[in-house]
């Protein structure tokens, strides 16, 4: 099992810590409120060969296990064709229910040969704080999600574009034959501000009030850089990511 050490940015200004042994992570697929407002996102990822299951009513689920989630500020991978997905994150533990950001880092050379055993692959990466949902389902309605790739705004856009917890805790009942006690949601990601797919070594995400108010705690974020690890082999020595056709 893996556990995470997290903690709780109260609305006092004092944060509180959470331990959190989730076992499964539920990564989902075009979650927003309006189907339309997904249809961006899915063309800038069909830009890269990516097949989505549109045969499959949305939000489409994608279980995994929780192994994939880290919250290191490093991450390794395996090629240069990677890229982050900034993401609201829905933590369930004894009996509460939080909110934090995430990143669903993607090989996007993996994700064209299927797009569930890319995010197995994958570093889901996870923000250390999170809120109580009852602190902010007030001023849902007023939160931004944004992620930046080597400094440059990446993506930018309102969290209630997404279906707000509530809502898809609702859909996962209906859709997971047993959910367990404590788990991970990742809610889905937005079009990237210029609707291409990009590939860089410094990532961030950020969940933060548009208004920027005082609200003791009102910033949630992350930081990670990538390390391609195949590149600290010498060259004539690389294993090929594919094998050679014969």
């Amino acid at each position: 099992m893996t556990t995470f050490a997290l903690h709780v940015a109260d609305p006092s200004g004092v944060d509180t810590p959470l331990t959190v042994t989730p076992a499964r992570l539920y990564n989902l697929g075009s979650a927003t409120v309006d189907a339309s407002s997904a249809v961006a996102h899915q063309e800038e990822v069909a830009d890269v060969g990516v097949r989505i299951a549109f045969d499959i009513p949305a939000p489409r689920i994608y279980p995994m296990a929780v192994g994939s989630v880290t919250t290191d500020e490093v991450v390794g991978v395996h090629s240069g064709a990677t890229s982050g997905e900034a993401e609201l994150v829905i933590v369930v533990a004894d009996g509460e229910v939080y909110v934090g950001v995430g990143s669903d880092h993607t090989d996007r050379e993996l994700e064209r040969a299927s797009i569930i055993w890319s995010k197995q692959y994958s570093p889901s990466v996870l923000g250390r704080r999170v809120w109580r949902w009852a602190d902010v389902e007030a001023r849902w309605s007023t939160l931004v999600l944004e992620s930046t790739v080597d400094g440059e705004l990446y993506q930018s856009s309102l969290a209630s574009v997404f279906l707000a917890p509530p809502e898809i805790l609702e859909i996962l009942a209906e859709r997971v034959t047993s959910l367990p006690e404590s788990y991970l949601v990742y809610c889905g990601t937005y079009t990237s501000i210029d609707k291409k797919i990009r590939f860089g070594t410094t990532w961030t995400a950020t969940l933060r009030d548009a208004d920027g108010g005082d609200n003791g705690g009102d910033r949630l974020e992350l930081s990670y850089d990538v390390v391609d690890l195949l590149l600290e082999i010498e060259p004539e020595f690389r294993v090929p990511l594919r094998p050679k056709e014969s």
